[in-house]
């Protein structure tokens, strides 16, 4: 029954798809930046668990940032890098603490040019938790705004016929992933990894057609799981703000510990019990400091998970089920090129 549905999915005719006057975005789930060696986890204040929750949260943020500005196709967070998307963001994680948000992001088109490879920061002001209640924002939205800000600069940069091209290239690497033969000498692939167009296939090439009715059954499949995205940013956009602000006020009470410790040094001689007194009153603050954030990150982490793993699960299964029928289309693909071209000779 698969492998008839798929058959009819190929074989039958498509209305030929009006040329995008903007490109389409894929935002891929961003590397949490945990370092390998735990020692430096506190030292840095990560918390693994946590930065991978911001992985999968952060990508939509900057989603609903991009489609907000209405220069844009359609704007999705995908679980995987797209390298066929006619315009892929990929990020790294680089410091998270509640006050300073640090990301390094990376834009490469179809063709391969890389429009933005930058490091963002931005400072989360005191108040923002009121202004930006229940966003998931926190105090943020700058940074944000500077991305899409760039982004557009970029695009400035190229005509209609660069952005068509790009969105051709797109196409065409899909199509040379699903059936290399047909589709092969279509591309040219410089050595510093970058596309260009050898030529364009007919515009009624009935492979071509099967190759937008393939990709349009696969913008389905993606737009469901950038639903589910959607649905983790709703479902945890509060507890993650109140988790930022507790982060805040850690760290403002980390620069009001190094100024009590400041004051309260003590010119009692070394090894003195007076001064092991004091140095031990400033372990226990410490280590009580400590816990409590360990505390709040527990509680964060139990609030969050259930939502965080049913998620994962949607999306893997969504995943999974375009995987799978890949193979199915390669093969039937190749099966009706052979044909056709049998035919054709």
């Amino acid at each position: 029954m698969l492998v008839n549905a798929l058959m009819c999915c190929l074989l039958q005719p498509v209305v030929a798809a009006e040329s995008p006057s903007e490109l389409n975005i894929s935002i891929a789930v961003f590397d949490p930046g945990v370092p390998a060696d735990r020692s430096l986890h506190r030292d840095l204040q990560v918390f693994p668990r946590i930065r991978e929750i911001e992985a999968l949260f952060l990508p939509f943020v900057l989603r609903e940032t991009l489609a907000a500005t209405s220069h844009w196709g359609a704007v999705r967070v995908v679980p995987e890098p797209d390298n066929a998307a006619e315009l892929l963001i990929s990020g790294t994680i680089v410091r998270s603490d509640g006050v300073t948000l640090e990301l390094q992001l990376r834009a490469v088109d179809a063709s391969g040019h890389v429009w933005l490879d930058k490091h963002y920061t931005g400072v989360a002001p005191y108040g923002y938790e009121q202004s930006d209640a229940g966003s998931g924002l926190s105090g943020y939205q700058q940074l944000y705004d500077e991305i899409a800000a760039d982004l557009l600069l970029a695009r400035t940069g190229l005509d209609d016929k660069g952005l068509a091209d790009i969105v051709e290239i797109s196409l065409l690497r899909y199509a040379n992933q699903l059936a290399p033969t047909a589709f092969e000498d279509y591309l040219h692939t410089a050595a510093d990894g970058t596309f260009t167009l050898n030529r364009l296939p007919a515009e009624n090439d009935p492979m071509l057609e099967r190759i937008h009715r393939i990709r349009g059954v696969e913008y389905v499949m993606t737009d469901a799981v950038d639903a589910k995205f959607q649905e983790l940013h709703t479902e945890i956009a509060s507890t993650y703000d109140l988790w930022r602000e507790y982060r805040r006020e850690y760290a403002q009470y980390q620069i009001e510990e190094a100024t009590r410790l400041q004051n309260s040094r003590v010119d009692a001689p070394r090894g003195s019990f007076e001064a092991m007194q004091n140095h031990y009153e400033n372990y226990k603050w410490d280590r009580l400091a400590a816990q409590e954030q360990e505390k709040w990150a527990v509680g964060f982490d139990n609030e969050v998970s259930p939502t965080v793993m049913k998620m994962e699960s949607r999306v893997a299964e969504l995943d999974g089920w375009v995987e799978q029928n890949y193979e199915e289309w390669q093969r039937l693909l190749a099966e009706i090129f052979s044909l056709e071209t049998s035919l054709a000779e």
